[in-house]
């Protein structure tokens, strides 16, 4: 009886335990912050725009800004999630309506799945980069596989197993690496602060990218205070280790290798030493990431259909992420889903501004009878536009070139000090305070 009550509702018509505490949901956003391929995204760090690489010293400040701001809107976005007790999409009831919530939702869905199906590819290369081809690349997907959908079976019991165990074996893992690589990598100098925003931007998005599950953990942190902590604090601490570990892993592989195949930094991991056992601990580790895109993905789902156990659809998206991962060029599809995802930073400027500041709290129906409000549409949209006039982040050619044309047809030019994560926030959250100023004038005209 205890296991039922300590563990996520079977459907959404359950009451969520709130049994995490603020070492629970730091070492959650600390582990999800590490990531394998998050190494070699050093190469964008340091050089966003390639041709103006930043000094060291303005990449590290870079990251730390960057995992501050980012952090922050990931730690505001899980707020409403303690407080309501609701899971990220069906949250969004109350900002769009029940019918309408379910556009983000099917959007969330997919790039829950392809992350999800990337994480296991990642897993599945660092495995090999440590045992070589002796266990091949399917063996492995079908493991990790394995070991994620039993994770999102067991979720809140997955966490605490996080925080007392793998967390430390990270932190070691970590500290083993740095010690490793500050005496062999190269001297880091040159560059320049002139790229320095685009680095931010980097950043920020790297960071923003799980406003969409935020409150799928933080519905059960025993505290709003305990949640956003968790988010802002253990986040930022490990994506600052994480890619300042990667410049200089970057440096002892070669940028050009690294460039051309980003496993290839799993190289100088592997080598240094003791580094295989090390470097498992971080290829094991990193389940927590593909656990975090099944688990989210199945909250997305119960949106859609509240009442099915959340057990058969973890195992049903288990198989399909695997399955995924054996047939698919995953590696290829991770810039399509960056283009997708942009559409979730306005959207939490949004859902931030209406449900802070214009009384969401205290009116939000995330019922599914939840009446649409299209008006909420309208910041939304004008949001992702701006972030694509005013990112320096790529993407895809023919999206870029898209954004290319539209900026000039309009005449806008795009400045070096524009970030297209801060810009789309900024615009749809002023946009949903004049709504909503023009609403609450509407309402006083109708009282009087």
């Amino acid at each position: 009886m205890t296991h039922v009550v300590d563990e996520v509702p079977l459907t959404l018509e359950g009451t969520p335990p709130k049994t995490l505490g603020l070492l629970d949901q730091g070492a959650l956003w600390a582990n999800l912050a590490v990531s394998l391929l998050g190494f070699s995204g050093a190469l964008l760090l340091l050089n966003p725009l390639g041709d103006a690489p930043l000094t060291l010293a303005a990449a590290l400040v870079a990251t730390l800004v960057g995992s501050l701001v980012g952090s922050a809107m990931v730690g505001l976005a899980a707020i409403p999630g303690t407080q309501t007790g609701r899971p990220a999409m069906v949250l969004l009831r109350g900002l769009f309506g029940a019918r309408l919530s379910y556009i983000p939702t099917v959007l969330n869905i997919v790039q829950m799945i392809g992350w999800g199906a990337f994480e296991l590819w990642v897993i599945s290369k660092g495995a090999m980069a440590i045992f070589g081809d002796a266990v091949p690349y399917q063996a492995w997907v079908v493991v990790a596989g394995v070991l994620t959908t039993s994770l999102t079976i067991w979720p809140l019991g997955s966490i605490r197993l996080l925080r007392r165990y793998v967390t430390i074996g990270v932190i070691i893992s970590l500290i083993w690496f740095a010690v490793a690589f500050l005496s062999k990598a190269p001297p880091q100098s040159g560059g320049s602060w002139a790229a320095f925003a685009p680095a931010v931007d980097y950043v920020i998005a790297l960071s923003v990218s799980w406003v969409p599950i935020a409150a799928d953990f933080a519905r059960h942190s025993r505290s709003s205070r305990t949640a956003f902590t968790g988010v802002v604090g253990g986040y930022t601490l490990a994506q600052v280790a994480c890619l300042g570990l990667g410049v200089y892993a970057v440096a002892i592989a070669g940028s050009a290798a690294v460039e051309a195949d980003g496993t290839a930094v799993f190289g100088p991991f592997v080598a240094a030493p003791l580094g295989a056992l090390f470097f498992a601990i971080l290829v094991l580790r990193e389940a927590d990431q593909s656990f975090a895109n099944v688990y989210s993905t199945t909250m997305s789902l119960q949106n859609l259909m509240p009442r099915v156990d959340r057990r058969v659809i973890s195992i049903a998206i288990g198989v399909l992420t695997t399955g995924i991962a054996l047939v698919v060029d995953v590696n290829s599809y991770g810039a399509f889903l960056g283009v997708i995802g942009a559409v979730f930073v306005p959207m939490f400027a949004v859902l931030a501004v209406d449900y802070f500041l214009l009384g969401g709290h205290a009116r939000w129906n995330t019922e599914e009878n939840a009446p649409a409000r299209w008006s909420m549409l309208v910041p939304w949209a004008l949001g992702f536009v701006a972030y694509w006039l005013t990112t320096s982040t790529p993407t895809v050619a023919p999206w870029d070139g898209l954004w290319a044309a539209v900026r000039a047809a309009i005449g806008f030019t795009r400045q070096p000090w524009m970030n297209g994560a801060l810009g789309a926030a900024l615009v749809a959250a002023l946009v949903t305070l004049a709504i909503g100023a023009a609403a609450a004038r509407r309402a006083s005209a109708a009282r009087r």
